[in-house]
């Protein structure tokens, strides 16, 4: 039996708390730039509700103890996620601070795109702001795809043009125009969730 879940709505047709996705999804399919998150218990549900999205969206790192076999996290760095609805096909992605968790950048939602071009749009984002304030700060990301495009310098997706992805499909273009145009002193690390815990710009989505 699958365990309870509570799903806070910050923003969406009625905001609350909804104890199934599917009336969690009735608040949210086909709403502009809707907020949403599942908890545990209705407890922290509530505290999430009231203290806002921004806030009970950022989690706490579980840095790993020093080790010799074991790379251990460069706190002075910013990490990057995104998140994919399945049932929507919205697609958004963000960047945090990883010694404070402030969000640098919050991106979308884009219509019909995938979690993959997110991604790597997250981590050209980091890196553009990083080179306009003229730091050599390392990025994070969990998606080995989006470091092999980035390395690459093209975004190696399959999505077809819609209705509703042209603007997504420029800033894909743009992203990779940059990547040939530009130089940067920063690395693109991978953050290892099976050693450290769940990326922290992770929006905890279903």
């Amino acid at each position: 039996m699958a365990k309870q879940k509570y799903y806070v709505v910050w923003k969406g047709v009625k905001p609350g708390i909804y104890k199934t996705w599917k009336e969690c999804e009735m608040q949210i399919k086909g709403y502009q730039d809707a907020r949403y998150k599942s908890f545990a218990t209705l407890t922290e549900a509530e505290h999430a509700l009231s203290n806002g999205y921004v806030k009970s969206t950022q989690k706490k790192t579980v840095i790993a103890p020093e080790h010799p076999t074991k790379q251990a996290i460069n706190r002075n760095s910013i990490v990057v996620d995104a998140a994919c609805s399945s049932s929507t096909w919205d697609m958004e992605y963000r960047g945090i601070q990883l010694w404070d968790g402030k969000e640098l950048f919050l991106m979308g939602p884009y219509r019909d795109g995938t979690n993959n071009i997110g991604e790597f749009l997250a981590i050209v984002h980091a890196l553009a702001l990083l080179k306009q304030h003229q730091s050599d700060l390392p990025v994070y990301s969990d998606s080995k795809t989006a470091i092999s495009w980035v390395k690459k310098k093209k975004a190696n997706t399959k999505v077809q043009a819609t209705a509703h992805n042209k603007k997504l499909l420029e800033l894909l273009r743009r992203a990779e125009k940059w990547l040939n145009e530009n130089n940067y002193p920063n690395k693109v690390l991978k953050w290892e969730t099976e050693k450290w815990g769940e990326n922290p710009a992770d929006f905890g989505r279903k």
